[in-house]
């Protein structure tokens, strides 16, 4: 009765602080941190003490998959230099010179120890930063930035603290630290993708969307825990493997499938988030108990806590500028590239290396050329200048891993319940200090949005394309019925195709029932229009995937027109029946 008392008077005060939160137009963790905090305070209220693993192994690998499913693959691959550079570069020098500060304030500080709690201070939490760049537009590149920043860091963090925790009990060299983090890297990377590949494709043989959802649930930590066993990084194996997962779900999982794992794991995430920030401001009271009786001070902890906190915001500052630079590099190479691909696709085109090519190597080359042509758009279209940049170096936010991965610290380490509060200190000093002014950079910085007008462009383009293969579609499977002696009736046929063109709108579904009365006194009429429908649907979503693959279009817009086929796929349904898979 106590267990269940607590969970639901868990849930109902994120759903009301998230609620009040967005009455106030602040990032709901920041909230969530500040009323866990004072009810820590509260007379009477019982230490809360939650084992770092429940969120390292129980609470951070769902976390991690439900963002990464929503991170288009594309969008992470274009930028995968940038989120290596932050990821990783940053995490080991932000370890580096923490330890360093840390070595220096704390009276005998062995390097080992200095270096763990640097590990454990690097990592950024890109919950709130993105929750705030949302609301106020910022670019969806210089979101999926932070977002793909935060899917990586956690990982290359927790890589360096189990070097430095290995090293506190033995002598381990710079070699041996960088022959781990690769095999950590490269065996993480192959479990995700394998997984990633695997998962996709047997729950495609499930028919029910339940047990679809049942099987989804699992899969993070069917990433995570062989991953750990085998001495790789369980969180970079859930990273690739949702983003995989998200990648190929629209081409392997059924539309029921695809909106039910969307909307629990939205639900999922937005707990999760909740739990693990409430949690970080109720751990606040009991660090302060345990140390006021430890050789550090408490007022000496919060001081070398506080600097901490500056150390790391500077190093972000400082890394970034270079990394912009480099980026505007990237952008002048890829418009640089421009001539050259025209020239190849007009060779192509013109049939000058057709005596070279078999028809098979023609097109993989053109696929080649087309995506390479949209890579070049994207850095041109949606580069990033310093105004971005100033955006990316103060959102570099801390969270609750910090404080968790803090407390795996050995019990018998010099200092540990000062440590842990120098990490909170950290955490929580960024969090509030950057969480809250955010939106004072942002607006000081005047970083452009995403361009409308492109948008509307593209969506309109795209439009035009789905409902031409539609058109088409409807047009071969007409001729087919009738050479095979089952034609189509006229008024069906009319209303099919009215209702498949894709106008300038979110595509509306028409259900069968909706059709005249006329149409709908025939059982076989309905059926017709279904099964027409179904067919234009199944024509949409293969030039919907083959846009997906070449990547020329805005991720948002492939979402929202996905979204929407879903939702129209789902109207067709008989109650109680599902539709064939892709």
């Amino acid at each position: 009765m106590h267990l269940t008392l607590i969970l639901v008077s868990g849930v109902v005060s994120l759903v009301v602080v998230a609620a009040f939160a967005e009455r106030l137009g602040l990032a709901a963790p920041l909230l969530l941190v500040v009323v866990g905090a004072g009810m820590g305070f509260v007379p009477g209220m019982p230490a809360v003490q939650v084992d770092p693993e429940w969120i390292l192994a129980g609470i951070l690998p769902p976390l991690l998959y439900a963002t990464a499913i929503t991170m288009p693959a594309n969008d992470f691959r274009r930028n995968i230099r940038a989120i290596s550079g932050l990821a990783v570069l940053l995490v080991v020098a932000t370890t580096l010179i923490s330890g360093l500060l840390l070595h220096t304030l704390v009276p005998g500080l062995d390097w080992p120890v200095a270096f763990a709690v640097g590990a454990v201070i690097s990592p950024t939490d890109a919950v709130a930063a993105t929750s705030v760049g949302r609301r106020l537009g910022l670019p969806s590149r210089l979101l999926t930035l932070l977002e793909g920043e935060g899917l990586v860091n956690d990982a290359s963090a927790l890589v360096l603290l189990r070097a430095a925790i290995a090293a506190m009990a033995a002598s381990v060299s710079i070699w041996d630290i960088t022959l781990e983090f690769v095999y950590s890297v490269v065996l993480a990377s192959v479990i995700g993708a394998v997984l990633g590949q695997v998962n996709v494709r047997l729950r495609a043989l499930l028919d029910d969307p339940v047990l679809n959802t049942a099987i989804a649930l699992v899969v993070p930590f069917m990433a995570y825990l062989p991953a750990e066993e085998l001495g790789a990084s369980g969180v970079l194996a859930v990273v690739v493997t949702g983003v995989l997962t998200g990648h190929h779900g629209p081409r392997f999982l059924g539309a029921a499938d695809r909106l039910a794992e969307s909307t629990n794991w939205r639900t999922l995430a937005f707990l999760l988030e909740g739990t693990v920030f409430l949690t970080m401001g109720l751990a606040l009271k009991p660090l302060i108990d345990q140390v006021e009786a430890e050789h550090l001070s408490l007022g000496d902890s919060l001081l070398i806590g506080l600097a901490a906190a500056v150390l790391v915001v500077v190093v972000r500052i400082a890394f970034t500028a270079p990394l912009v630079a480099m980026l505007h590099l990237g952008e002048r190479r890829a418009a640089g590239a421009r001539p050259r691909l025209h020239r190849l696709q007009e060779g192509l085109d013109n049939g000058a290396f057709d005596e070279r090519l078999s028809d098979h190597r023609k097109q993989r080359v053109q696929q080649r050329l087309t995506r390479a042509a949209a890579d070049v758009q994207f850095q041109v279209s949606q580069g990033l200048g310093w105004r971005s940049g100033a955006v990316l170096a103060w959102a570099g936010m801390r969270g609750a891993i910090t404080v968790a991965a803090a407390q795996t610290l050995p019990d018998d380490t010099p200092y540990r319940p000062q440590l842990i509060l120098i990490a909170f200190v950290v955490a929580a000093t960024t969090l509030l200090v950057q969480g809250l002014t955010l939106p004072t950079v942002i607006a000081a910085a005047k970083v452009p949005g995403d361009d409308a007008a492109r948008l509307r462009r593209d969506y309109e383009r795209l439009l035009t394309e789905m409902s031409r293969s539609g058109q088409d579609a409807l047009t071969s499977e007409t001729r087919n019925a009738a050479d095979e002696g089952r034609p189509v009736d006229d008024g069906v046929l009319e209303r099919v195709r009215a209702d498949s063109s894709i106008r300038d709108r979110t595509i509306s579904a028409e259900s069968a029932d909706d059709l005249p009365e006329e149409e709908t006194a025939s059982a076989d009429a309905r059926e017709q229009y279904r099964s027409l429908r179904l067919r234009v649907i199944d024509a949409q979503r293969g030039t919907l995937w083959a846009a997906r693959s070449d990547g020329t279009y805005d991720s948002a817009i492939l979402e929202r027109v996905q979204h929407a086929l879903d939702r129209e796929e789902l109207s067709l349904q008989p109650l109680g029946g599902d539709l064939d898979r892709d």
